[in-house]
């Protein structure tokens, strides 16, 4: 059964805020927050920080490309 805590509410500006207790910090700098019924849903943004990161998170593709026989002409000097 997961941990329950009672946590403050307050205002920041026109905002509506929540104070989250330390057992329960999430990563990062940045939510999703979203509704269901009754329930508000805060989850962590899971951010790419690079290019490298996200090419990594790739499957290789499983197609066979054909042989180029058209090649491109030779540079010219101008």
């Amino acid at each position: 059964m997961s941990h329950i805590r009672h946590a403050h509410l307050f205002r920041n500006g026109r905002n509506q805020a929540l104070r989250i207790p330390r057992e329960f910090e999430l990563p990062g700098d940045e939510v999703i927050i979203h509704r269901e019924g009754s329930c508000l849903i805060i989850e962590p943004v899971q951010k790419k920080n690079n290019l490298a990161m996200l090419l990594a998170d790739w499957k290789p593709l499983q197609e066979e490309f054909p042989d180029i026989t058209d090649l491109p002409p030779d540079d010219v000097d101008i």
